[in-house]
């Protein structure tokens, strides 16, 4: 007998998503991708802007309906029970909606009530998330008056008030400076001790950073699912390479010597220092072309300098995966020392179709949510009822 897909379930997966399909007319924002999530995993969502990233994480969200497809969160299907999904999850936009005019302390009692926290354990969840994500210096103040880590840490906080089962973080970092970064992803590692988190990003050191498993995404369609390790294994496989550096800068007639030895399907010029010759060589047999550099001489003025394997790394399993080499402003291994200096306005531009679902999930919460000053004058209330 079938099993009704609107109820809890306590299985192997916290997350389920089956052939789920999103189209916007005939631009295909998804198309048909499936995965699955266990307990306890921390699992990154990686693409470049427009992939598809925003619109997974609305559907999971319940803040917009898939085309075709099913997807289920805490054993619940997120179209036919998004009460139940909405009760059990944590989520954390790009852009989070916090009420400038409120304090840090109101708005956070304000979203435990939302969420359905009983009274009696209200003060305890806003002690707890407050220490977990080092809010407890800022607590009286005004949203408004935080820096952009402390906006974020804020909402990371009312994600995970009310304990949810799973939690969905949408570029939880965009616009942080290298401290900041820092920061919030040891808040990430330490909540997904106990719960299972998916976040998306387009930041490559993000996911090597904090994630258990690695999901790439590129136009609608999953191209890569696996750990870190796995992931490198596959790319080593796929494209094996050499490192080489010779004296002298770089010439054609060195390029094109290269590209004739033996075993050699690919030359790749690597920026360095000004008086040395750096290559990639992407070959058929690694051992091959070592020992046919090793023998032969090159072009005058270019003593060979170096010769490495080259380890497989994170950008290169996403040029594998991709089909193509990663794009400015879209996929990027800005980490500590790449985010230096990042601000809001350098953060990567949204497409047109993830920018509009933005707003279309901004206004959906807004709908969804009472306003800051009901909120606050109910919180008031409470406190001269309670004097």
């Amino acid at each position: 007998m079938e099993t009704n897909s609107t109820s809890g379930a306590s299985g192997a997966e916290s997350i389920v998503v089956e052939n789920l399909q999103k189209r916007y007319g005939d631009f295909e924002a998804l198309r048909g991708i499936s995965f699955s999530i266990k307990p306890g995993e921390i699992v990154g969502f990686l693409g470049p802007n427009g992939a598809g990233k925003t619109t997974t994480m609305k559907i999971l969200t319940c803040f917009m309906a898939a085309t075709e497809g099913r997807a289920r969160v805490a054993g619940y299907d997120v179209h036919q029970a998004s009460r139940q999904v909405r009760e059990r999850i944590g989520y954390l936009p790009e852009n989070v909606p916090l009420y400038d005019e409120m304090l840090v302390y109101d708005y956070l009692k304000f979203m435990a009530d939302l969420r359905g926290v009983a009274k009696a354990r209200r003060q305890e969840r806003i002690q707890a998330v407050a220490e977990l994500t080092g809010l407890g210096q800022v607590m009286g103040r005004p949203i408004g008056e935080l820096s952009r880590g402390y906006r974020q840490r804020v909402g990371l906080a009312q994600a995970i008030i009310h304990e949810p089962e799973v939690i969905v973080l949408d570029e939880p970092t965009t616009g942080l400076d290298p401290n900041q970064i820092i920061e919030i992803r040891d808040v990430i590692k330490t909540i997904g001790r106990h719960k299972t988190i998916i976040f998306s990003t387009h930041i490559l050191q993000e996911v090597t950073a904090v994630c258990d498993r690695i999901i790439i995404i590129n136009r609608g369609q999953i191209v890569a699912d696996g750990s870190l390790h796995e992931l490198e294994a596959r790319v080593a496989q796929a494209e094996p390479g050499l490192r080489v550096s010779f004296a002298g800068e770089p010439t054609a007639a060195l390029q094109t010597w290269l590209a004739e030895l033996p075993g050699v399907e690919g030359v790749y010029a690597v920026s360095g220092a000004p008086t040395m010759a750096s290559f990639r060589l992407k070959t058929r047999d690694k051992a091959q072309t070592r020992r046919a550099l090793l023998a032969a001489e090159p072009p005058a003025e270019h003593e060979l300098l170096s010769l490495t394997e080259e380890e497989p790394t994170l950008e290169s399993i996403f040029r594998l995966f991709t089909g193509g080499s990663t794009e400015e402003g879209e996929v990027s291994e800005a980490g500590e020392s790449g985010a230096q200096g990042a601000s809001e306005t350098e953060a990567a531009a949204p497409s047109p179709v993830e920018q509009d679902e933005e707003e279309e999930a901004l206004s959906d919460a807004a709908s969804n949510v009472p306003s800051a000053g009901e909120g606050a004058a109910d919180a008031r209330q409470e406190e001269v009822s309670r004097g």
